[in-house]
């Protein structure tokens, strides 16, 4: 059937249907009720029909929903209008919502290195390492939820909405459909949408509920037993595979799984006086990295259904009389007095604990946002899995308690990460994180990189503050890389074992989640011993104490491909007198230690990291390194290494179109500016342009010769999966004049 068909039969059926009701009850105005399906992202189509009923000054008395249909029914239930409610929709940062992490600024800033760094994460469950489940707790999801039905927070009763609202829940103990109309309004929804397997189950007045789609994905007959009159419903939901689609164990499962759901959807669309369904075969129930094409898709189709709305209420304004349609149902947002508080959930930890780490005071006023924050401030110190709060109005005035239900995370967990890097070759990277493990507030951590080059890695941090202000860090690292190095011509030659040890020791003390600064002193060893006679050609070790302040500063929203914010890591060495133990061989020529300086210097290293959203697509990347020897003269082992994309190794400063190792220098500054593109929501394009000064505060060309100058060029496709980034990448040294491919897939070490 075309529109034009389409469109004239549902004007018909409309005519029909309406005259029938107006018949029955002539002197009483028809209610309206509204069904939005269930559909995962294909719902957020409902919102072109909610603009259409909007534009068409059409009223809604009553609203149920299944799933996205009953977070959409619901934001319209209390007050949004349907533009409101699709601003919302297309600003919101889907990956974010729909996943188990929350926004990297939630974070103490010693976690943020380690945070979202690994494939897989094991839990130490009941004396064992547990498979993860891959449910999806949705912290940021509620926290969402939280504040935009923060106005209606004090409504425990649906029905008393601005419009009556319903939605739908499957018991798991049952299986059968739970209608949700009363109690916690974030509670209901998520419940209504909490896809089995996906989506971890919600407590609910005593039950455990699960997505209303297993059993009721279009709950027309909710709404007529509200008592609406007249129905529109919108469905957004597919029909069941054929035999030819169903070609793996899933989908059969879902077929399955399905069966009982088609099987109800089929009897509620005869209860629809006009039933919209939404042609969205090439979109899928995950696709919300194209929300913006289902939401179009939905619009384009409420434009379509405006004039049978608007004919349907001009007909009843006709005949009885116009009706008022408030503009702002809303109700406002005022910040709430917090009088008490109670955690649930807690056994680890203590209360005590968790309500230093939210910074929560009572007797005070918090808006949504402020209690969303105090949430992600405990959620940062990576105790908890889970932060859910409600809100109880206590008695007559406007004193609150504000009740946090936490689920914890085991303090002990293995991870592993798959890194594959065109420098370091493939490598497993296993990582052993316990916390309190020697002592209370404390984390203590074990990684090793075993693969072509072996590197390993220990460090135990102990807050000496609950909020996590005060540390003492004592770490250690052994790193072995084989390394190539190249002539003046940048052709290869000569390889070189490059051993790197280093004992560290710092206090450290954090203003807030994004800056930290301390003091600490390391001792480090460095051991050269080439394997093909290069143009570096030290042989031996140098060892040296270095004392040194830093300072960090990071306020990144991810820790992959983040979209805005600053990262910077500064620090200032003295470093203390050395003992090199060493040979260098050049033009036949051997020079023993004697040749090397030992006496102290000083040093200054700067990285900024700045990333600034340009559009939805667009990313401005801007990347700047510093490093700087001061009175670096006849010293060895500690010059910087310059090239690769990927940083490796200790020292090292990456450069576009060089590879690692090209060049060393004592002192260089070097700055890269790229645009990032996402073509699609894991799909991206970067160009980078980067230029690099050398030799300008101390020369150490007794050893080096290297450019004073170098320009680069890089263009980088990834797709970000399952194991991380694959990087793919061409790049381009004007003083080279050589294209050079790069590959990089994972996190590195």
């Amino acid at each position: 059937m075309n529109s034009l068909a389409r469109y004239f039969f549902t004007v018909l059926l409309l005519m029909v249907t309406a005259g029938s009701v107006l018949a029955q009850s002539p002197g009483k105005r028809p209610r309206i009720g509204l069904t939005l399906s269930g559909g995962g992202a294909k719902g957020l189509a409902h919102i072109g029909i909610l603009k259409a009923i909007d534009s068409a000054g059409l009223k809604i008395d009553y609203i149920t929903g299944t799933s996205m249909g009953s977070i959409l029914g619901a934001l319209y239930a209390v007050g949004y209008s349907a533009d409101s409610i699709e601003r919302i929709a297309r600003r919101i940062d889907w990956d974010l919502l729909l996943s188990n992490q929350s926004t990297m600024r939630s974070m103490i800033m010693e976690e943020k290195d380690e945070y979202g760094k690994y494939d897989i994460e094991l839990p130490w469950v009941n004396h064992w390492f547990r498979i993860a489940t891959g449910v999806i707790e949705g912290q940021e999801l509620w926290l969402k939820f939280a504040e935009l039905f923060r106005p209606v927070y004090n409504i425990k009763n649906f029905h008393k909405f601005s419009i009556p609202f319903e939605c739908v829940a499957t018991d798991v103990s049952t299986g059968d459909a739970m209608v949700l109309d009363s109690g916690e309004i974030v509670s209901a929804i998520r419940s209504s949408m909490a896809i089995p397997s996906l989506f971890t189950a919600v407590g609910y007045n005593g039950r455990k509920l699960v997505d209303g789609g297993v059993v009721r994905n279009f709950p027309v007959q909710n709404v007529r037993d509200m008592g609406a009159d007249l129905v529109i419903g919108s469905n957004v939901s597919g029909a069941l595979r054929t035999s030819e689609q169903v070609t793996n164990a899933i989908q059969v499962l879902l077929q399955v799984a399905f069966f009982r759901e088609a099987e109800d959807t089929r009897k509620q669309i005869p209860l629809c006086n006009i039933y919209v369904h939404q042609p969205l075969e090439k979109f899928g129930m995950g696709s919300f990295g194209e929300a913006d094409q289902i939401i179009d898709t939905g619009v384009t189709e409420g434009r379509r259904l405006y004039p049978v709305f608007k004919r349907l209420a001009d007909s009843l304004n006709a005949i009885y009389g116009p009706q008022e349609i408030s503009g702002n149902r809303l109700p406002a947002e005022i910040p709430v007095k917090i009088s008490s508080f109670e955690v649930k959930g807690t056994e680890r930890t203590s209360e005590s604990f968790f309500i230093q780490a939210t910074g929560l005071e009572v007797n005070r006023y918090y808006s949504a946002q402020n209690l969303s924050r105090m949430v992600r401030r405990a959620f940062g110190t990576r105790y908890y899995n889970r932060i859910t709060y409600s809100l109880e109005p206590l008695g007559s005035g406007d004193s609150n308690r504000v009740i946090f239900e936490a689920t914890e995370n085991p303090l002990t967990f293995a991870k592993i990460g798959l890194n594959y890097n065109q420098f370091s070759g493939i490598s497993a990277i296993i990582n052993l994180t316990s916390r309190n493990f020697f002592t209370p507030t404390s984390r203590s951590l074990v990684t090793l990189n075993i693969g072509q080059n072996f590197r390993m890695r220990a460090e135990h941090l102990q807050y000496f503050s609950r909020g996590g202000k005060f540390a003492f860090i004592l770490g250690t690292q052994f790193d072995q890389f084989r390394i190539t190095s190249y002539n003046a011509g940048f052709k290869e030659a000569g390889l070189y074992d490059q051993n790197y040890f280093k004992l560290d020791g710092k206090f450290s003390y954090s203003t807030n989640r994004d800056l930290s600064f301390g003091l600490g002193s390391r001792f480090e060893w460095i051991h050269y011993d080439p394997s093909i006679t290069s143009s570096l050609e030290f042989k031996g070790r140098n060892d040296f104490m270095t004392s040194y302040f830093f300072l960090r500063h990071n306020t990144l929203d991810r820790p992959v491909f983040p979209r805005k914010g600053t990262k910077i890591e500064a620090e200032a060495d003295y470093v203390f007198e050395q003992s090199p133990h060493a040979q260098y061989f050049a033009s036949n020529t051997t020079r023993n230690d004697t040749s090397f300086s030992d006496k102290p210097y000083q040093r200054v290293l700067f990285s900024l990291d700045r990333y600034t959203p340009l559009a939805r697509r667009y990313t401005l990347l801007t990347h700047v390194q510093a490093g700087m020897n001061f009175n670096y003269l006849r010293n060895i082992m500690n010059e910087f290494s310059i090239g690769g994309l990927t940083s490796n190794f200790h020292n090292q400063v990456t450069f576009a179109g060089l590879r690692e190792g090209t060049f060393y220098s004592s002192s260089l500054a070097s700055m890269l500016v790229g645009l990032r593109y996402q073509l699609f929501s894991n799909t991206f394009i970067t160009g980078k342009a980067n230029i690099l000064f050398n030799n300008f505060i101390t020369n150490n060309q007794t050893f080096f010769t290297t450019p004073d100058f170098l320009s680069g060029y890089a263009l980088t496709f990834t797709y970000n999966f399952a194991l991380g980034p694959l990087e793919v990448s061409a790049m381009y040294s004007d003083q080279s004049k050589e294209v050079l491919g790069y590959v990089n897939i994972g996190i590195p070490f």
